[in-house]
Formats: C-alpha cells, structure tokens, sequence
C-alpha cells in the first residue's frame, strides 16, 4: 500500500481572493478557479497542490497546521511577500531564525532561513 500527497485543503472565507493570492506568492499556476474549490499548483501535473473552499466563520486561533518555506534570500522572499500583502504574525514563536507571517486571511506560515 502507498499514499501520494495530493492537496492540502485551506479553508477560506474567499476562496479565489485567498487562492490568487497564494499562487502569486508561490508562482503557482490556477487548475480551478471555481469560487467553491480553488485549486494551485507548481504546474498542472505536479503535487501537492493547495485547494481552497468556503467557509462561513473566520479564522480565530493559531493555526494547526502550517507551511514553511526555505527561500534562496529570507530578507528579499519576506520583502516580496509583505509587498503581496502578507504581515508579520506572532504566535509565540520567541527569537528565532524563522519569520513568520500571516497571508490576508490571517493564516500563519513561516519563512526559514536560507540553506548554509
């Protein structure tokens, strides 16, 4: 038996506002852009990819789940991200060598430092 990673689902109160705003941020390539699932990915054909659908509360609590991601220049990637429209998050995290940011819906998501 195996398991292929396909999605990973986020819930949202816009799922096409939330969904364009990741494939920005990630230079995805929209598979679906029906306001009831959203779907990106890498390219067509490559997983996971991430599928976003309605929800009617808004989000409350630190997430339990969440991203990270290793850019080539942590400093430049937070710039760009908090230009898209992302913002700097707390939950706790203390000094650390990771950002954590919030995407315009408040989930959080983390900014690691470059590979030595």
């Amino acid at each position: 038996m195996s398991l292929e990673w396909e999605q990973v689902v986020v819930d949202a109160a816009d799922p096409v506002s939330l969904g364009r705003w990741w494939a920005d941020a990630l230079g995805w390539k929209v598979i679906n852009d029906a306001s009831d699932e959203f779907e990106i990915r890498p390219e067509p054909d490559r997983l996971p990819g991430l599928i976003f659908v309605p929800v009617p509360e808004p989000k409350t609590l630190k997430n339990r789940l969440h991203l990270d991601f290793r850019p080539d220049d942590q400093e430049a990637e937070v710039e760009r991200l908090l230009a898209l429209g992302a913002r700097p998050a707390d939950v706790g995290q203390g000094e650390q060598s990771w950002i954590v940011l919030a995407d315009p819906e408040g989930n959080e998501f983390c900014v690691l430092r470059e590979r030595r």
